[in-house]
């Protein structure tokens, strides 16, 4: 709890656990965690790009390391939180950022229905893995706080692109958020979600490349603010709800899209 606005926003020291904190939205996280004074986990499957990311952000200070993990491998996710245990002491914020997309017509699916699955099975029963094992060691250390990276399609059909399985599962991560926040206050672990629109990342050049420039042409057309995202400022939002100042932010769903849902 805070009584004054000295160190208010400070993440200095804490420990912070990042999935796919190696590229896209979650660099920016890890970029500025870093640059906060947080000591940067990442866990990821890209061991060249995150090595790169660890390099690039030591110049900040602090103690940063990246572990190789899938969360969707319940037993190998099991195996980084508990060695990460064991290296750091405590985890003192979680970011479920790790995601993946998948553009198609659902009548034109193939029956094996692998692009509803495999999005489905990454963004929410991974993001319910690393809930479900860091909560346990959060509840055990004292508290800490979760930071789930949704998105505006959570509450809105974005178009041109179809993306049932993308947006589906982050409404789906959006109530896991409120949820586990409900349940876990009591144990003083804060459970929140960012939902960043448009960011300047590879999903959002793949999307580009499916319709020439038509895509990128009608995001713009309905964008206030006419640009993307930075991956930079949803890190920012991410180092606010890590710290003191937003203790009483529970379950709460914190929208970054430059007023993209204003306009759909």
């Amino acid at each position: 709890m805070i009584k004054n606005m000295n160190n208010a926003f400070s993440v200095k020291g804490k420990n912070v656990l990042i999935t796919g904190g190696n590229r896209g939205v979650g660099k920016g996280i890890s970029q500025a965690m870093a640059q906060s004074g947080a000591n940067v986990i990442i866990m990821a499957r890209g061991e060249d790009k995150a090595r790169k990311t660890i390099a690039e952000i030591s110049e900040y200070g602090g103690k940063h390391k990246f572990y190789y993990g899938d969360i969707t491998d319940l037993s190998g996710a099991k195996k980084v939180v508990d060695s990460v245990m064991e290296d750091y002491g405590k985890i003192d914020v979680l970011v479920n950022n790790a995601g993946i997309a998948r553009h198609f017509k659902v009548l034109e699916m193939d029956e094996d229905l692998k692009d509803w699955y495999d999005v489905i099975n990454v963004n929410l029963n991974g993001t319910f893995n690393m809930c479900y094992l860091v909560g346990k060691k959060m509840k055990e250390t004292g508290g800490g706080s979760i930071i789930n990276i949704s998105s505006n399609g959570a509450e809105i059909v974005n178009k041109p692109q179809r993306s049932c399985s993308y947006n589906s599962s982050k409404a789906a991560m959006n109530m896991l958020t409120k949820c586990l926040a409900h349940e876990w206050a009591e144990y003083n672990i804060r459970v929140n979600a960012i939902a960043p629109g448009y960011t300047d990342t590879d999903l959002t050049a793949g999307g580009k490349e499916e319709g020439t420039n038509s895509h990128e042409e009608y995001w713009m057309s309905v964008m206030p603010t006419n640009r993307f995202n930075k991956p930079i400022e949803v890190g920012a939002l991410a180092v606010f709800l890590a710290s003191e100042a937003a203790e009483q932010l529970v379950g709460s769903i914190h929208t970054i899209d430059g007023g993209y849902m204003l306009a759909t």
